[in-house]
């Protein structure tokens, strides 16, 4: 047997560097965020539309563009009737991310990508309808109510919001989910980008790509946590009672969800911007319990065991102020991060290589069937 070089694994290829990108910058040395180069802070004072136009096409919008692509995405807000008719069968019981990602094949059937209908359209299509789909398979099963699907709302957030309620939104809430969609739109080579430009390699179309996305952001490690963050936090009565039960749960290993990012060294630069918003909205419902139980631990956590929150740990207070149930936290990391997927396909395809990593074999050394099975003999014996 030839003798083979070992290398060092790299488990969950973690420090590898896979490839070049001039979308996202995760800087660990300053624990700073940058999109296209401006800083997440910066970011946060926009909207999310310009956001989602500054990553697809390089460049922030002027007026008329960002008008014109507001515009676009209210003509696009409608669902195919071929559609609603396959979310009204899709179960109750299913998982919303489950429903997203058999919705968005379907639509890829029912509109599929080409050279007329092109990546940007598909990544407009799927801004102006996800949050569509989402809110018409969950009003049709809680209530049977067929919603319509059209509104007037000029952003994102309000359109999602008043397919929710039925009606427009206070401006704050409207606000703080812009601000929550800005922060999820793009975090550099995470696990559901990577799958994304994976697909893309191969040459598949751009619907394909993102339903490789959404399959892996539906894995709890993933695309969860702000939904299990909420869970934890509702378990406490008070404060008090959080800042009495951490240290046992520390002690036994309980892992605590919306702690640690991998990309950051000691802090996650989204964190301190989701928790400004969670408090302007606690502070305006009057409902401080929960927010201040949230401060408490992440205090806590962070004196202790030099823990720090992340992006999700906010974003679930943002969520339940504006009234979204559990289940429909998860679909808003796939809706907020379309923008950052398809600027990704984007740079994939301009400087395509399949990918095709290797691996270290550790498996028996080669050996031959014949030594391993019986002889004509042993067999009739054995009978």
């Amino acid at each position: 047997m030839a003798e083979v070089s070992v290398v060092e694994v790299a488990k969950g290829l973690e420090g590898v560097v896979v490839d070049q990108t001039s979308i996202c910058l995760v800087d660990r040395a300053t624990d700073r965020l940058y999109y296209r180069g401006y800083p997440i802070e910066e970011m946060a004072q926009l909207s999310y539309e310009a956001v989602s136009w500054l990553l697809v096409h390089g460049e922030l919008p002027d007026a008329a563009q960002l008008e014109g692509y507001r515009s676009r995405l209210r003509e696009l807000r409608s669902l195919p009737p071929a559609l609603c008719m396959v979310l009204e069968q899709i179960p109750a019981s299913t998982d919303p991310m489950e429903m997203l990602r058999s919705a968005c094949s379907v639509l890829g059937n029912l509109e599929p990508e080409t050279e007329e209908r092109n990546l940007n359209e598909v990544a407009a299509r799927l801004t102006a309808a996800l949050p569509s789909m989402l809110l018409y398979w969950h009003h049709y099963h809680q209530s049977g109510t067929r919603i319509d699907t059209r509104s007037d709302e000029p952003t994102v957030a309000g359109h999602l919001l008043r397919q929710l309620h039925g009606k427009a939104s206070d401006e704050l809430l409207r606000r703080a989910l812009d601000v929550s969609l800005i922060m999820y739109a793009e975090h550099d080579f995470n696990a559901s980008t990577f799958t994304a430009r994976i697909a893309t390699s191969t040459l598949s179309d751009g619907y394909s790509a993102v339903v490789a996305a959404l399959s892996t952001l539906r894995g709890p490690l993933h695309g969860s946590a702000n939904a299990n963050v909420l869970r934890f936090l509702q378990r406490f009565e008070n404060a008090d009672a959080a800042e009495r039960a951490i240290p046992e749960m520390l002690a036994k290993k309980t892992r605590i969800p919306g702690f640690g990012q991998r990309a950051y060294v000691s802090a996650d630069p989204r964190n301190a911007i989701h928790r400004e918003w969670a408090q302007k909205l606690a502070e305006h419902s009057g409902n401080r319990a929960l927010y201040e139980t949230a401060e408490r631990v992440e205090s806590l956590l962070l004196r202790e065991r030099r823990m720090f929150a992340n992006l999700d740990y906010y974003s679930a207070l943002i969520y339940h102020e504006c009234g979204l149930p559990i289940p429909l936290f998860p679909p808003m990391f796939f809706i907020a991060r379309i923008c950052g997927l398809v600027a990704h396909i984007t740079e994939q395809r301009a400087s395509n290589r399949l990918i095709h990593p290797s691996s270290r074999y550790v498996g028996p050394p080669p050996r031959h069937v014949e030594a391993a099975q019986a002889t004509p003999a042993q067999v009739k014996a054995a009978i």
